[in-house]
């Protein structure tokens, strides 16, 4: 039932990501039986190598890479998570990986092509409930974006993920989702916009008041939010 099972506990991976916990990531240890818990491997070797590049930790980031492709080949296209290939995720996951570590490198335009290229991958994945991965990559490419200064081009990578840019089918937007709200926000306002981002801030506002935590940032990918 491995090829079933296994890949749920994958999942504790995303969330450490998505909460930007760095240095947990970096200190876990990898699982005992690494063939029965292939997909778990190359997922965590996947977030440590987020890791070290979100810390500017380049040479280990790169390191993880390594180790990643390698514990991805060992995934047979079997294993599944609900309805969803393994094998496409871990595609998804070698796009986004590439591009986080071509950021630190200060290759942005090269990340940039990475993180799209996550994206259409995300966006081909079979219809899931939850969603098969779990953080949008359209959330770390607006905050790198913007990072970068390119708000023009952030603030329509956030309102497609919202469904506010009318070309994403539903089962591929997030509507009110905290995180791309935060992200448009901040667009909105780098551009001296004020009516719409009145609007914005109400529902991020209801959004956050249904949160566990205070969300500062669509990505702590993002360099302000290393630590």
């Amino acid at each position: 039932m491995a090829d079933f099972f296994e890949s749920y506990a994958s999942i504790r991976q995303h969330v450490l990501i998505r909460f930007g916990k760095w240095h947990e990531i970096v200190a876990q240890d990898l699982p005992a039986d690494r063939d029965l818990y292939c997909n778990t491997t190359a997922m965590i070797h996947y977030a440590k190598g987020v890791a070290h590049a979100a810390l500017g930790e380049v040479p280990a980031a790169e390191a993880e890479q390594v180790l990643f492709r390698e514990a991805a080949k060992r995934v047979p296209a079997s294993r599944y998570l609900h309805n969803v290939p393994c094998v496409q995720l871990l595609a998804v996951a070698e796009e986004m990986l590439e591009g986080e570590i071509a950021y630190r490198r200060s290759e942005h335009d090269v990340a940039f092509t990475h993180l799209r290229a996550a994206i259409a991958l995300e966006d081909a994945l079979p219809y899931d409930e939850p969603w098969g991965w779990m953080q949008p990559i359209r959330h770390a490419l607006g905050a790198l974006l913007l990072e970068q200064g390119h708000a023009a081009e952030a603030e329509t990578v956030y309102r497609e993920d919202l469904g506010l840019g009318g070309t994403l089918p539903r089962a591929q937007i997030h509507p009110d989702n905290l995180w791309a709200l935060r992200g448009l926000l901040d667009c909105l306002q780098r551009r001296g916009e004020i009516a719409e981002a009145a609007l914005i801030r109400q529902r991020m506002d209801f959004a956050a008041a249904r949160a566990d935590q205070p969300v500062s940032v669509s990505c702590f990918c993002a360099r302000g939010n290393a630590a």
